[in-house]
């Protein structure tokens, strides 16, 4: 399953905030979001306002999702959470719109 959402403004401040607070590599709530590239039970691609991060796992569920504000809460078994440089952000979304079209 992949879905496309466009976040918006986080806030009316002038930094947004981005924070990942993990809980028990089971539960992932993630501020800052702009926009949900891609995602399904094994992945999560989401471009923050610190950059594109990538969240891989098993069973991996959307289990909140606030557009107005930003969030996004994922629950699952994680694996690994990394941001991505410009050039491998490009390459991962290239991949993601060529699967899903």
């Amino acid at each position: 399953m992949s879905q496309y959402y466009d976040m918006g403004t986080q806030n009316k401040t002038n930094a947004p905030e981005h924070d990942v607070v993990m809980r028990g590599r089971r539960l992932l709530d993630i501020t800052g979001v702009k926009q949900v590239e891609s995602f399904d039970n094994e992945e999560f691609l989401l471009e923050t306002v610190m950059g594109i991060l990538a969240i891989r796992g098993q069973g991996l569920q959307m289990k909140n999702l606030d557009v107005d504000k930003g969030i996004v809460s994922i629950k699952g078994r994680i694996f690994d959470i990394i941001y991505l440089d410009e050039q491998h952000a490009e390459k991962a979304k290239g991949l993601f719109s060529k699967l899903f079209r």
